[in-house]
């Protein structure tokens, strides 16, 4: 994505979920994406595929007890980590500074973020938030907003 503010929507099916994974990486280079959705939507599962599609070979999961969930890939010999963050738990932005949160959003990592709102304030500038919500038939729509 350029700078300005843009939008890129694709909407899929769970047989095509690794394909739009791999769609949604070729899209942006940026590091820290917010995850918006409702209870249900298929978050977790996407992120998941996104790990996936990085090449993370562990078990990909919910932190939302743990809150932060970090995954191993490697990228041209180099290995380097992706930070799984649900935030739906949390009581307001302090408390996750002290989780180290905010550490981990400006490490240079990928990080992806489930309950982005809990902690609007904290996120870095070039954050992408990608909303997903239902479509048609059971498939889903993915939205991609950058802010540059």
């Amino acid at each position: 994505m350029s700078t300005g503010q843009e939008q890129l929507l694709q909407t899929f099916g769970i047989d095509a979920i690794a394909a739009t994974a791999e769609w949604f990486w070729q899209q942006t280079n940026a590091r820290v994406f917010a995850f918006h959705g409702d209870m249900g939507v298929g978050k977790t599962t996407f992120i998941g595929m996104l790990c996936r599609s990085k090449g993370v070979a562990t078990q990909v999961s919910s932190p939302t007890f743990s809150l932060i969930n970090e995954y191993i890939y490697v990228e041209d010999g180099v290995e380097k980590t992706i930070y799984h963050m649900d935030m739906y738990r949390l009581k307001d932005e302090e408390e996750a500074i002290q989780a180290g949160v905010e550490d981990c959003l400006y490490s240079g990592s990928i990080c992806l973020v489930e309950w982005p709102e809990k902690i609007a304030s904290i996120f870095p500038d070039d954050t992408v938030h990608v909303y997903l919500s239902l479509a048609k038939d059971g498939e889903r729509t993915l939205r991609l907003l950058a802010n540059r």
